[in-house]
Formats: C-alpha cells, sequence, structure tokens
C-alpha cells in the first residue's frame, strides 16, 4: 500500500511537471516558428489522395489522456522515473526539430461541424501548422504503445496495439501532419526507445585495441553513408542511424546496446533501428557459410556450428550472436543465449557465462549446439574455454588444437589466445 501510495504521489507530482512542459514547449516554439519567414514543406505526390476522416480526431486527442494515465500504470517508482525522462526527451528532441527544420502543413481543412469541430476547434486555440517534422505526436505514440504493453494483460493486447495503429494513422486523416513528418517521428520514437531502455545497460567502457579500431571503422562508415543522405536520398539515414548504435556498441556501451536478451528476442527499438546494418550482417553470413561445414563435433555431445537454418538434432542451443535474434530452426530445443560481439573478445564474465551455460545444458540435455554467426570465432573461443574447465589439464594450446582438428576453418586470433592464457590462470589461482 505505501508503495502504490508513494507512486501515485510521484505520478501526480511529474504530471504536474509534464503537462506544463509539454504544451509551452510545444506552444512557444510553434508560436515562434510561425513568426519566421519562408517556412517551406516536404510533401509527397500521393499524399494528396490521404482522406480528411473528421472523426479521426478522437483518437487523436486520446494521446493526451494516455499520456497522463501512463504514469499511473507503472509498477514501480523507477519505472515511472525512466517514462518521465522518455517524454521529457521527446519533448525536447521534437521541439528542436521544429527549431532547426521547420516545416509548414499545407493542406486546409474543410468545415467541420458537430463533436469532431468542437475538438478540432479546442486543437486550433494552441496548434499552428509549423510543429511538423518530427511528429511529436509518433513519438509518444510509440513510446506509450511500448508502455502500456508491458501492463495489459494478453486478452487486451491486440486492443490496446489496435487502438495505437488507430492514433499514429490519425495524423494523417486529420491532416494534422504529413507523411514526412511521421518517418521522422517514428524514427526518434526508436531512438529514444533505445537510448532509455527497460533494462539498465552495461557500464561505459571506452574502447580500445581492435574494438576501437571497428568503432572507428563503422564511424568512417556512417559519415559516408550520411553524405549518401545529403547527396542521394534521405532514406540513407536509416542505415546511418544504425551505424551509430554499432558504433556506440563498439565504441563504449558494449554488446547490451544491441539489446538482445538472453531468450534471444531483440527490443523492438533495436530491431528496427538496426534493421540495415543486420541484412548486410545476413547476406555476409549467407556468402561465407555456403562453403563452410555446417556442424562439427567438438566432444562429448558439444558441437559448434554456423548459425542454424535448419532444426538442429541437438536437443539444446547455446547462442552467442548479438546481431541477429532467436533461429527459428531452435524454437523446440531448450536455448540459452550469451550475447557477444563478432569479432572482439568477450569479457571475462561474459566468457565465464558462456561456459556455465555450456556445461549446465550439456548436463541436462546430453547434447549442445553452440553457435555464432559462422561458427569460426565466438563459438570456437566458448567451445575452447570450456574443454580447458572440464579437463583442466589442458593448456590454451591444446585447446585450439583440438577445436581446429574438429573444424579446420575457426579462427583463434592473439587475442582469443592472450584470453585464453587469462582464462587458464584464473582456473588455477
Amino acid at each position: 500500500m505505501t508503495t502504490r501510495r508513494a507512486r501515485f504521489r510521484q505520478g501526480t507530482g511529474w504530471l504536474v511537471v509534464l503537462a506544463p512542459f509539454f504544451f509551452l514547449t510545444y506552444g512557444q516554439v510553434n508560436q515562434f516558428t510561425a513568426g519566421r519567414g519562408n517556412i517551406g514543406s516536404l510533401v509527397f505526390d500521393w499524399e494528396h489522395a490521404i482522406p480528411f476522416i473528421p472523426l479521426t480526431i478522437i483518437p487523436y486527442w486520446s494521446l493526451d489522456l494516455l499520456y497522463g494515465v501512463s504514469l499511473f500504470v507503472c509498477s514501480s517508482c523507477k519505472e515511472q522515473r525512466r517514462l518521465v525522462s522518455r517524454l521529457l526527451l521527446a519533448s525536447l528532441i521534437a521541439c528542436s526539430g521544429f527549431l532547426l527544420f521547420p516545416l509548414r502543413f499545407t493542406f486546409v481543412r474543410p468545415e467541420i461541424t458537430g463533436v469532431a469541430g468542437w475538438l478540432f476547434a479546442r486543437l486550433e486555440q494552441f496548434d499552428l501548422p509549423y510543429n511538423q517534422s518530427p511528429s511529436l505526436h509518433i513519438i509518444l505514440c510509440w513510446l506509450l504503445w511500448r508502455h502500456f504493453s508491458r501492463h495489459v494483460t494478453p486478452r487486451w493486447k491486440p486492443l490496446n496495439t489496435g487502438w495505437f495503429v488507430l492514433i499514429a494513422v490519425s495524423v494523417l486523416t486529420t491532416w494534422q501532419h504529413h507523411f514526412i513528418d511521421v518517418i521522422t517521428g517514428l524514427a526518434v520514437g526508436l531512438f529514444i526507445d533505445w537510448m532509455i531502455p527497460e533494462q539498465a545497460p552495461g557500464p561505459v567502457q571506452i574502447a580500445h585495441g581492435k574494438r576501437r579500431g571497428l568503432a572507428l571503422r563503422y564511424f568512417s562508415s556512417m559519415l559516408l553513408v550520411i553524405l549518401c543522405a545529403m547527396l542521394i536520398s534521405a532514406w540513407f539515414w536509416w542505415p546511418a542511424l544504425a551505424l551509430l548504435v554499432v558504433t556506440l556498441a563498439y565504441g563504449a556501451l558494449g554488446v547490451t546496446a544491441l539489446q538482445k536478451s538472453a531468450q534471444g528476442a531483440i527490443t523492438p527499438a533495436a530491431w528496427w533501428l538496426l534493421a540495415p546494418w543486420r541484412m548486410g550482417m545476413m547476406i555476409s553470413m549467407r556468402v561465407y557459410t555456403r562453403t563452410l561445414p555446417s556442424i562439427s563435433l567438438v566432444a562429448d555431445g558439444v558441437f559448434i556450428s554456423v548459425y542454424p537454418r535448419t532444426i538442429p538434432v541437438q536437443r539444446a542451443v547455446l547462442d552467442l550472436t548479438s546481431e541477429f535474434s532467436r533461429s527459428r530452426a531452435t524454437r523446440g530445443l531448450a536455448y540459452r543465449c550469451v550475447p557477444m560481439l563478432d569479432l572482439v573478445n568477450p569479457d571475462l564474465s561474459q566468457l565465464h557465462m558462456a561456459v556455465l551455460e555450456l556445461e549446465q545444458l550439456r548436463k541436462e540435455y546430453g547434447s549442445v549446439l553452440v553457435h555464432c554467426a559462422l561458427g569460426l570465432s565466438r563459438s570456437a573461443l566458448v567451445a575452447a574455454a570450456w574443454l580447458m574447465q572440464r579437463k583442466p589439464a589442458l593448456t590454451p594450446l591444446q585447446a585450439i588444437t583440438q577445436i581446429q582438428r574438429a573444424r579446420p576453418e575457426v579462427v583463434f586470433t592473439t587475442e582469443h589466445r592472450e584470453l585464453l592464457q587469462i582464462w587458464a590462470i584464473e582456473r588455477h589461482s
């Protein structure tokens, strides 16, 4: 009861702060932009076919109600603070966009009467057609849909999703926003969702060595793609944003930035943001695995393999990829996931967790498939560490040699060998 009362008091306090902040920042920026000259617009020809549906002003307005209610469905004060951070950031980013890249809505609504007319009149009292891209309505629609989805029961999830889809569509059918506002608003909503995730991210660790080199490569690629976005097409901003996330993952944030869970699921925000990068990784994997053996036996029921696309005969799976969600081919099997960044050493804690999960799966199910993308690096490293754990007399070189006999194509870098030396020392300390 005390916790519920604390949540209610904190939620009320935040609502008192958020409501005026939302309306003041939105309104003032709108008024300021209205006084500027030469405000352009960006409209696709096909948008002239979008019908004006007056009654969709009802779901459009409902977002304001859901905005306030959202604070009181939180299960903890910590969740409330996380939600408030998201909502504040949404207003700040949207208003910055309105100031830096002002656009004007160009369609003229017909005369409206009845309930819909009254609602439109209330809207026009504080809303001028200048706060366009990114659409704050779409940003909030994504963030609040994600928030309510965590709290409604499975029975009500379709209704929850359907209503928020209706809200998103209403920004077009009320002739309140152009399509570019929707796309940019969705991008900002996804980025905020990624920036302030449900699960706390790991500690920031500035990269060095190979990780730093890979971060710089991704950063350079991002700059090149940004140039393409400015010279060729705005759609290149999507892969540029994906490369920014990957740069941060390698440069400072670690594998948690890719937001893959122990169950193999990638958060919706990370899934959409990283889709262009993931598509490139998938194409690369398909190309390289054409000449690789799919599965290789290491020892005692432990196999290493490429990312499985057919149902394995093994009874359990240890997934080490961070770039792909769980393979559909493994849905019916016992499954564990310890995500690791590709091409670089995992932390010792990650390696320890992977070896522990591998041994537990082996003991319980008898046969385990350990896979990364190509079955050449991450899976080979974990299998070598597992061999050294299982047979304390083995040296790193002997463990590597055994893996290479089982799968000659594996790659053990100098960094891998150094990590296994540290692993050997820690095992005997």
